[in-house]
């Protein structure tokens, strides 16, 4: 008996299994480089989110028709997978179609012909996100920093399920003994005919051969997922159970102001006090974010789950009107940020060396942050539970109080109510002018 096949599949197999988890160690890495935050609260509600919004797809048929095509997607990839536990078996032990052996001639063909509908819906539902993408050219998805790999990106994985399902129909036509089952062949029964006329060896050929690229195929596409916006098939389920599930208005505060505050109300407290005996000296937090390391290991996740569907930017007010500020843009740039940074330590034996720049001024502009109105519509449109103004807002505060940089009108308001108690310029006693007004 030939093994050569088989050793062949099985070092396929650890090749791509093993770059795989490689990519993941990094991946995992990068995302530990944000800051601790305390997620532990409300566990019941998070795996509640999990479910209806990651497994249930909740949000993401808000919109009908993407929302119903993507659904469709979802489903046929999870359970068309469910078959490549077949082929993983039979690469490995030389045997062909080994369920059919297992399983009763009825329950194998109902399995495999439901995975043939779902191939063939899958294949429809991605021609016509291709079509919505390349000729009707939906607007989100032509934005200024959908250019370059971002727009050709979205494409490749468009061609990658095309070709996945084509090859998972084209193995079962071409299957003599499948066909000859007839039960199971609900789609491929109408392949078949191409092949007719051509001989055993052709056909096995055929068959072989897209036999091996559907599984070259998965490893290759697996792989992908890494250096692809579609990094969202994995980490969605842990973003949306990480996701902020308190109210969508509130803001956190920082535990530095929040101290310094509670010590400026204190009559009895002595801020030249010397710390107590035993204690080391506390460096003073920076505060807000002017870089990626600034931000949490949750936000890090959210930039990483980020799938440009663009449904943020299409909400977004300040975007509607013209204004330069794109949450997906946010996100794309707070992960390009966390791959450079990862290189940066790849290369320097584990280490981080400044390399000059930083996420805020060399990937996002103050004009773009400053453009934000707070109002929320990019998280609540978000598939994924991705929260881009927390980005916005921690790159707000570094600008406000490290570097003294907001606005002018902000910084008079601020002065007002550092002086006045009050926004508008008057003094204490005329504070009910405005009304006059």
């Amino acid at each position: 008996m030939n093994y050569l096949p088989n050793i062949i599949f099985a070092i396929a197999l650890i090749v791509g299994f093993g770059y795989f988890a490689r990519n993941v160690k990094k991946l995992v890495r990068n995302i530990k480089l944000g800051q601790d935050v305390d997620v532990s609260d409300n566990r019941s509600q998070r795996w509640k989110n999990m479910i209806n919004i990651a497994l249930g797809q909740s949000k993401m048929v808000k919109r009908p028709v993407s929302g119903f095509l993507h659904v469709v997607v979802y489903i046929g990839f999870i359970i068309i997978n469910i078959e490549v536990l077949e082929i993983i078996i039979d690469g490995l032990f030389g045997t062909h179609r080994i369920f059919s052996q297992v399983l009763p001639e009825a329950v194998y063909g109902f399995l495999i012909g439901s995975f043939e509908v779902l191939a063939f819906l899958v294949f429809v539902a991605v021609v016509v996100f291709w079509i919505r993408r390349n000729i009707i050219k939906i607007q989100r998805f032509w934005k200024s920093e959908m250019k370059g790999w971002p727009k050709n990106d979205g494409n490749f994985i468009l061609y990658f399920e095309m070709v996945l399902m084509i090859l998972f129909l084209v193995m079962n036509a071409a299957d003599t003994t499948f066909q000859n089952m007839e039960s199971g062949n609900v789609i491929s029964q109408f392949i078949s005919p191409l092949f007719s006329g051509m001989s055993p060896e052709s056909l096995h050929i055929i068959e072989r051969g897209a036999w091996w690229l559907h599984i070259v195929g998965i490893l290759i596409f697996l792989n992908y997922l890494y250096f692809s916006k579609h990094l969202h098939i994995l980490l969605a389920f842990p973003n949306t159970f990480y996701g902020r599930v308190n109210n969508k208005g509130q803001l956190n505060n920082l535990e530095s102001v929040t101290k310094e505050v509670k010590m400026m109300m204190d009559p009895d407290a002595d801020p030249f006090a010397a710390a107590p005996e035993g204690a080391e000296d506390e460096t003073p937090a920076k505060f807000g974010a002017s870089d990626v390391q600034d931000l949490t290991w949750v936000q890090l996740l959210n930039a990483y789950t980020c799938t440009e569907c663009g449904r943020c930017t299409s909400e977004c007010p300040a975007n509607l009107t013209g204004k330069k500020l794109s949450p997906r843009k946010i996100m794309m740039d707070t992960r390009d940020r966390l791959e450079e940074v990862g290189k940066n330590i790849d290369v320097n034996n584990g280490e981080f060396k400044d390399d000059g720049k930083q996420l805020l001024g060399d990937y996002i502009t103050n004009e773009e942050i400053w453009a934000c109105t707070s109002c929320n519509a990019c998280v609540e449109a978000c598939p994924v539970s991705i929260d881009p103004l927390s980005i916005i807002i921690e790159m707000r505060r570094y600008l406000v109080m490290e570097q003294s940089a907001a606005p002018a009108e902000l910084n008079n308001m601020m002065t007002n109510i550092e002086n006045n108690g009050a926004p508008w310029p008057y003094n204490q006693m005329d504070r009910l002018n405005w009304k006059n007004e």
